[in-house]
């Protein structure tokens, strides 16, 4: 099977080109498959699988469960389908997701700026006596600062924290977890806990509910400036509520998976996926 390593700010991403859908619906491919995929031990490693299915993005986070939208993965579907020849550079395109229809615009550069549409929602929250803002970009989010929180920004706070939020009772879906520090009205500092992924470099969306939650409690405006392990992004809120990303995509290598490899772990996709 071809595929091809893709990542945004460190975001990475195994890239599985499905345009005719011969590996069946969106949403249906093993969990196992994906998990083996993702090994970044005896797989080829990532924090999630894009297939790309026509202008749609099937997407899975790297336990295999199925994930709305990723803001980083999608700037990376569009730089694929562009070395592919499926999309012209400097094309304004619009990507199906399980959250909506979404439209990317380059920026130059290697950028792309990614309309995230309207926050569904964005509500203080406390959970377990730890006061937050749960916020959907069409996928659920709960943002903590943590100064409010008497945390630091430190693997104790991460680490210790983000597993225990992202399975929370008050969660039925899940849910990812930010945790922010304000460092001025235009910029703040990151790190975040993945549903279904573990601490990644960056979580687009994520970025996003961070902006979204800062801005609404008036702790920076509009336009903000990230940054996170895996590098900086930009996020701006427009007069109309839409919620703007704009970061890298960056090709990393092609490859193909040997026929050995599926057949020592039962994977029963590989004829399809030729």
């Amino acid at each position: 099977m071809r595929f091809s390593k893709y990542h945004g700010a460190g975001n990475d991403f195994v890239m599985i080109a499905d345009v005719e859908g011969n590996l069946g619906p969106a949403g249906t491919l093993p969990p196992d498959l994906v998990a083996a995929l993702c090994d970044r031990h005896k797989g080829i490693g990532a924090d999630g699988v894009i297939r790309v299915v026509g202008r749609y993005m099937d997407y899975y986070n790297s336990d295999g469960s199925v994930a709305e939208m990723c803001g980083n993965g999608i700037r990376c579907l569009v730089l694929h389908e562009q070395h592919a020849g499926r999309i012209s550079e400097g094309a304004e395109v619009v990507i199906s997701t399980l959250a909506g229809d979404v439209v990317v615009k380059p920026a130059g550069s290697g950028r792309f700026t990614v309309d995230m549409g309207r926050p569904v929602y964005s509500e203080a929250k406390t959970v377990d006596g730890r006061s937050g803002t749960a916020v959907s970009m069409g996928n659920p989010h709960f943002v903590l600062f943590v100064d409010e929180i008497g945390k630091a920004l430190d693997d104790a706070t991460v680490l210790g924290l983000g597993p225990a939020l992202e399975v929370h009772p008050d969660f039925p879906l899940k849910t990812n977890v930010e945790f922010v520090k304000i460092t001025g009205a235009t910029s703040i500092e990151m790190r975040v806990w993945e549903r279904g992924c573990g601490e990644t470099l960056a979580c687009g969306s994520g970025i996003c509910a961070a902006v979204v939650a800062s801005s609404a409690r008036e702790r920076t405006g509009p336009h903000v400036a990230v940054t996170m392990p895996g590098g900086s992004l930009e996020v701006e809120i427009d007069d109309g509520g839409h919620v703007w990303l704009t970061g890298p995509a960056e090709r990393v290598f092609e490859g193909e998976l040997a026929a050995a490899w599926f057949t020592a772990r039962n994977l029963g996709v590989l004829e399809a996926a030729r």
